[in-house]
């Protein structure tokens, strides 16, 4: 058996610079390399690309939300003030957020502007009352507990 870690994410977008212009503004990615219209490489550290986006046009069909392939893509974020800037962000941008604790980690549920379904969370799991293990629990996360940390 051989070892595997995941290496990038490629996503099909109907305007390449929207897209570029959403992953760069509420998600922290670098614009790495573009080639012409159509493909964008886009990173947060010294990788090529950990997302790649290939613009399909204006016209391509939403993907459906209970078929077969992703769900979403997951960012982690280093702590609870992270979170909390992400979340400011995100609703002063007016895109709409389901924000729920699973007690392993404190997560941001959205769509992309294509609909493609992305997290962000932060990893709960040794913090004081984290668990180790998720057990299908989820609770909803107040806006007020979320932003906390950033009114002490």
């Amino acid at each position: 058996m051989y070892q595997t870690k995941l290496g990038h994410v490629h996503l099909k977008v109907k305007s390449l610079d929207r897209a570029i212009e959403f992953y760069t503004r509420y998600l922290s990615l670098d614009l790495i390399e573009r080639v012409g219209t159509q493909f964008a490489f886009l990173s947060t550290n010294e990788m090529h690309h950990e997302l790649a986006l290939q613009e399909v046009g204006p016209h391509a069909p939403a993907p459906p939300p209970y078929g077969i392939g992703l769900y979403h893509i997951a960012f982690e974020v280093a702590d609870q003030e992270a979170l909390a800037l992400a979340y400011h962000a995100l609703t002063e941008a007016g895109i709409p957020i389901s924000a729920v604790d699973h007690h392993i980690s404190w997560a941001l549920y959205f769509a992309d502007p294509d609909g493609n379904g992305l997290e962000i969370y932060w990893d709960t799991r040794k913090e004081p009352g984290g668990a180790p293990l998720w057990k299908g629990e989820t609770t909803p996360l107040t806006e007020e507990r979320l932003l906390g940390v950033l009114t002490r």
